[in-house]
């Protein structure tokens, strides 16, 4: 038999499916994002104030020159607008003139196209102005941008962008979605567990430990269950919302999980804000319950895709709902202080709600399972086993219109805590999963306690189980041989993420306050380890040996790779640290802050020793990405304002004024969102924002970019010209917040932010990528689903 997960928590029920953190991270997110606005909008009311200024003394030229018409050539304007309120009408511009060679000309020639419109003064916009053979001008939320052409390139106007030849295909998924889910995670025939996170699904071979994945749904996955055929699955998605903030449509997929191929895909449109649980019968109809308000109850044909019935069930939380095995015709659903028993007849349901009577009502129903004898049997809050059936109408009490009714047969004392979940077993055994208690415990079929354990559930084998937790593991056991995970992941956002320069491992990091290192080769956990504060960004020192990762308080800390002991433990400012980056030699570790100061290290000792060197002041708003130049003399860094800015870095950290001198200068890396040569791989209309990360390869072929709207983008490198196309590559659910290449490009790693996922890409090269997407190579160790993932 299978069931769901068993569900754990530490102290608390699942009954709030931790809304409270979740809440109070989601406010902490907005007002980090309201601050940041605000530095955003002070630095362009400072740039909109220095135009005007520079306008007033430049008004005067400007008659004269327009009065001589003296000037000829063409400004080239490349993007587009944004603009806030009612559009303007239009009407026809004036010939923008191009620049003479003096500098005042020059800013005339600026101040001539924002006059007439053709620089945006929205602050939802960017654009680019090219002066030829010399720098182009980038705009974001009204702030100016420079960048300057490199020597090489002769004439940027010519440049063609195209589609590398390089694309991805999804080779492992870390995680599992448990910290908010229950009722998925099933045991196929073929020895394959079916989970899911984000919005993958991951058919994994616990034997083999490999993987397959399907690949349909565009949005997160929230519910899962099998046919009782053992073959069909149906799997309910997320509404979610597009990048204009409009709701997408939400629908559930019924697929083979044989072939991975999409049989049927129905409710499209239908379901509000997402599909909360869903269940097969063992015939042909799949009831599905709504996330909206009124949690809609609807009974569809899986064969024809159509819909049956429908009826509104409860503006109370629904958690489970399901067939009777015996009769066909009576569905249960439970949630928040209710079981209700459905009977569907010709179309039409009628409801009746479970009576407790004497019984203490439980303020949530878990979930439940139905017995041999078709008595239904439910889990809840105050850790009981419900036994619940038919009750023939009192007449004698209630009159001749009395009608039968559900009652409590049964209360079974099961777990200190919730009871969580509960599985049927062969023969009408039980075994059912606490929270608080963190046990198993079996049941006879006459409910007699046999045997328990803390920690586990799914039968794989005989006496073996599956479960998966609130702590997003899966775990693999047995009663008697205790448990191990198979499975394991992060539980709350991650932002930090590094990968070994020598070696196929890579380091995480995130709000959960765990720091993860993970092998790229057998797809494992190496090892975890717990901190006092969260992290948020990491880097490997070239030696290998070492690993320092940033913390949310300004500190951070050295951690050695073999003994997981900390080497170093130091504190710069008091704001979340954003970027940690070790020179290409090792001699030197930057530090980017919140603070808005980089502050430099001299390395000695492989890694082990730290002596602070100086801090690099002239940003004005928080360290957002930095690289050292190949050589290790130079860093280019940007903020959270949107500034490009140099550094030489020798006896202390000096800023360079002239940034043209800056032009030619190869980078050891480039992760840097602003700079010419990856200016190409900002969409237009973006606000600064949308891309939280890049990552260009070592053979500086391509550049991979996370952006803000769950997807993964491959661009060619240098990628210095709007509108490069792309390959774009779905899977997360979430923000992307970080990707890296491994240290041979084999690969490339994105992050989910609250997906809590880590998704492995192989990357392939030359022009086989569309056919090895439908197809696994020999060495293949997972296959997707057939139709492509990328567009």
């Amino acid at each position: 038999m299978n069931s769901g997960p068993g569900l754990f928590p530490d102290d608390v029920s699942a009954d709030s499916c931790a809304d409270y953190p979740d809440r109070a991270s989601a406010m902490e997110v907005r007002l980090q994002a309201q601050e940041d606005e605000i530095t955003l909008l002070k630095s362009s009311l400072a740039d909109a104030l220095r135009r005007i200024h520079v306008h007033d003394q430049l008004l005067p030229l400007l008659k004269q020159q327009l009065i001589a018409g003296g000037l000829s050539q063409q400004v080239r304007v490349a993007g587009a607008a944004s603009q806030l309120g009612s559009s303007r009408p239009s009407s026809p511009r004036p010939t923008p003139p191009a620049p003479p060679a003096g500098p005042q000309e020059k800013a005339l020639l600026f101040h001539w196209c924002y006059i007439y419109g053709m620089f945006p003064n929205s602050l939802v916009c960017y654009c680019c102005l090219y002066v030829p053979g010399q720098s182009i001008k980038m705009f974001i939320r009204g702030r100016p941008i420079t960048m300057y052409v490199p020597s090489n390139i002769h004439n940027y106007e010519d440049l063609k962008m195209e589609l590398p030849s390089e694309r991805l295909v999804l080779d492992w998924v870390y995680g599992y979605r448990g910290r908010d889910c229950r009722d998925n995670l099933f045991f196929l025939p073929t020895g394959e567990a079916v989970y899911f996170i984000a919005c993958v699904i991951v058919l994994y071979h616990i034997n083999k430990r490999t993987q397959r994945h399907y690949l349909k749904h565009t949005d997160c996955v929230r519910c899962l269950t099998l046919h009782p055929d053992k073959v069909r699955v149906a799997s309910g998605q997320t509404a979610g919302m597009d990048k204009d903030g409009k709701p997408l449509q939400s629908c559930v997929h019924i697929w083979d999980s044989n072939t991975l191929v999409t049989l049927q895909q129905i409710g499209l449109g239908t379901f509000q804000r997402g599909v909360g649980s869903l269940a097969f019968s063992f015939a042909v109809s799949l009831p599905v319950i709504d996330d909206s308000n009124e949690h809609m109850l609807s009974v569809w044909d899986c064969t024809k895709g159509t819909k049956q019935a429908e009826i509104k069930s409860t503006n109370e939380a629904v958690f489970a709902v399901g067939f009777s095995p015996t009769d066909s015709n009576i569905i249960v659903t439970c949630g928040k202080s209710h079981v209700y028993f459905w009977t569907l007849s010709a179309g039409q349901f009628t409801k009746k709600q479970g009576i407790f009577g004497k019984y203490k009502k439980p303020k949530f129903i878990q979930c439940f399972v139905f017995g041999l004898t078709g008595d239904v049997l439910t889990g809840d809050s105050e850790g009981n086993i419900l036994t619940w059936g038919k009750s023939a109408a009192d007449v004698k009490t209630l009159g001749k219109g009395a009608k039968e009714t559900f009652q409590i047969m049964r209360q079974t004392r099961a777990h200190e805590g919730s009871v969580f979940t509960l599985c049927s077993l062969q023969g009408g055994a039980l075994l059912s999963g606490g929270g608080k208690d963190r046990k198993i415990i079996r049941w006879s079929a006459d409910l007699a306690p046999e045997t328990e354990c803390e920690v586990n559930y799914t039968l794989v084998d005989e006496g073996e189980f599956l479960v998966g937790t609130t702590r997003n593991a899966i775990l693999r056991g047995t009663f008697s041989d205790g448990f191990v995970a198979i499975v394991q992941g992060h539980v709350d956002e991650m932002w930090g993420l590094a990968t070994h320069p020598s070696q196929n491992i890579f380091l995480t990091c995130g709000h959960d306050r765990q720091v993860c290192l993970w092998n790229t080769e057998d797809h494992s956990m190496d090892w975890c380890i717990t901190l006092e504060e969260y992290g948020l960004c990491a880097d490997f020192c070239p030696s290998g040996s070492v690993v320092s990762v940033g913390l949310s308080t300004g500190r951070w800390v050295v951690l050695d790779l073999l003994t997981k002991e900390v080497l170093s433990d130091s504190t710069d400012g008091n704001e979340q640290l954003s970027v940690m980056r070790y020179s290409p030699d090792g001699s030197f570790l930057a530090v980017g802050s919140h603070d808005n100061f980089i502050y430099i290290y001299s390395v000695t000792e492989s890694g082990r020793c730290y002596s602070r060197l100086g801090k690099c002041n002239g940003h004005s708003s928080f360290i957002t990405h930095l690289d050292w130049s190949k050589d290790g003399k130079y860093i280019m860094s940007n903020s959270g304002d949107y500034e490009i800015l140099y550094w030489e870095i020798g006896d202390g950290c000096k800023l360079l004024r002239n940034r043209f001198e800056s032009k030619d200068r190869e980078w050891a890396s480039y992760t840097c969102v602003l700079g010419f040569h990856v200016m190409g791989v900002w969409l237009e209309g973006s606000d600064g924002t949308d891309i939280n990360a890049l990552c260009r390869s070592h053979s500086e072929r391509v550049v991979a970019v996370a952006d803000d709207f769950c997807k993964v983008h491959l661009f060619q490198y240098p990628c210095p010209k709007l509108k490069a196309p792309s390959h774009k590559y779905e899977g997360h659910g979430s923000h992307v917040t970080n990707v890296r290449f491994t240290h041979n490009d084999s690969h490339l790693l994105s992050m989910g932010g609250k997906d809590t996922c880590i998704l492995q890409w192989r990357v392939v090269r030359g022009g086989a990528g569309s056919s090895r997407e439908r197809l696994p190579s020999a060495s293949s160790t997972s296959t997707s689903s057939p139709e492509p993932a990328a567009s």
